[in-house]
């Protein structure tokens, strides 16, 4: 696809999107992504129409709960969502985008408009684990997290990529197409919208395949079909 980049680029500021450098190649690590944050999560953004998933760091799901030292439970994803909200939220927010996942999102080191590092900031308040599968950018803060006692390091909590998988386990084998958990579903406005087993309106959507509603293997089958993943 050719775009023409003065066009696109008046659309994406529009959009909320003040700044792109770098493009319109999208591959290159040298783009930098300026604009107003909106939160999805704990660890993704949006700018304007651009997804952005933190780099280097796993935070819990929103739904995913986490031990505490008096052994009770607390809302440990929907805190750190709160917590990046707190930072950012309607906020400028500077990100110098790595590279693109699997579901299209750009991964990104992102920058408050303090210039602090929101990825360091989570890990070191206990409320991101590092992700190490990808990055071992921030062992050492996760480190000083844990010995401190700080957020998740009350007491052994489960990881999020252990937790999605627990999940994703269950799902698929309860599933009406054996392997295949993700619901499509279609709202009332007619937007195709896609659940994993880890999002937080997944027990509630009910898939009806009589109104063209699927279920898929994955995330990328989903949104070459059409669906996509709910706003938070």
């Amino acid at each position: 696809m050719t775009w023409h980049w003065a066009l696109m680029r008046s659309i994406l500021v529009a959009l909320g999107v003040t700044a792109i450098f770098g493009w319109p190649n999208p591959t290159v690590a040298s783009v930098q992504i300026v604009g107003t944050a909106n939160i999805v999560d704990g660890d993704t953004i949006d700018i304007g129409p651009v997804r952005i998933r933190l780099h280097g760091i796993d935070t819990a799901e929103t739904g995913q709960t986490c031990p505490t030292s008096q052994g009770g439970d607390w809302r440990c994803g929907a805190y750190a969502t709160r917590r990046l909200t707190d930072l950012i939220d309607g906020r400028s927010v500077s990100c110098d985008a790595l590279d693109r996942d699997a579901y299209n999102r750009v991964i990104a080191r992102c920058y408050s408009d303090t210039g602090e590092d929101l990825a360091r900031a989570l890990v070191a308040e206990g409320l991101a684990w590092a992700f190490t599968r990808y990055s071992d950018d921030y062992v050492s803060d996760e480190a000083h997290a844990r010995a401190d006692g700080r957020g998740v390091w009350r007491a052994e909590a489960i990881p999020p990529w252990e937790w999605r998988s627990n999940r994703w386990e269950r799902a698929a084998e309860a599933s009406p197409r054996v392997g295949c958990p993700i619901k499509g579903n279609i709202n009332r406005r007619g937007e195709r919208i896609y659940h994993t087993p880890w999002s937080p309106n997944y027990a509630r959507t009910i898939v009806t395949e009589a109104n063209g509603e699927r279920w898929f293997c994955d995330e990328a089958e989903a949104q070459a079909a059409g669906w996509r993943a709910p706003r938070n």
